[in-house]
């Protein structure tokens, strides 16, 4: 009897947990660095560095950066919808970008650099095009970050997740000589 009751509590709990989580997908250059950026948001629970937007499976990190795996560095950002939402999570996406950058990212440059929204429903396309419409407006200049609809994450080796904690003085270092935070205050300043 005591192990019923403990695997139907076991069964209840999972699945109130799991109705509360959802997931989001943005490719912002460099996953380590957008891995931070949404990692202090109240309400994520965890961010896994991968690659998502392609046509190959299972890519590695090699057929993302110098192959033509079509694929995007993206974060797949895990967050508990009773703390925070996915408008919520795109704002954070656009201040930790540069979204008039049609190379890549700051230092990084190339097709997987780009910046990209994935989509997984029509409400979050909605939200999307409405925010790049606002940011236009406000900037008087055009939006280069792809609008994609989201198809199929793969996680990125184990070496690229967490690693800005990880390898904190490596990562720093990086980040600092890429001038993403100077680039970063220039745009968004006000916000």
């Amino acid at each position: 009897m005591i192990k019923f009751i403990f695997v139907l509590t076991l069964i209840i709990n999972t699945s109130a947990v799991s109705k509360e989580f959802n997931k989001a997908y943005f490719g912002g250059g460099c996953f380590w660095c957008m891995e931070e950026s949404f990692e202090k948001v109240e309400g994520v629970i965890e961010v896994i560095s991968g690659y998502s937007g392609g046509k190959t499976n299972n890519p590695t990190y090699r057929e993302v950066t110098y192959g033509d795996s079509g694929h995007f560095e993206t974060v797949e950002v895990i967050f508990d919808n009773s703390k925070t939402d996915y408008e919520t999570l795109l704002k954070v996406f656009w201040v930790n970008i540069d979204p008039f950058d049609a190379l890549g990212q700051f230092c990084d440059k190339g097709y997987s650099y780009r910046s990209v929204a994935f989509y997984q429903n029509e409400n979050q396309k909605k939200l999307i095009d409405n925010s790049i419409l606002s940011i236009e407006k406000k900037f008087n200049q055009e939006v280069v970050t792809y609008v994609k609809e989201f198809k199929q994450f793969y996680k990125a080796e184990d070496n690229h997740q967490n690693y800005y904690n990880e390898n904190f003085i490596n990562y720093l270092l990086y980040k600092n000589a890429c001038g993403r935070d100077n680039r970063l205050n220039k745009i968004w300043k006000n916000e």
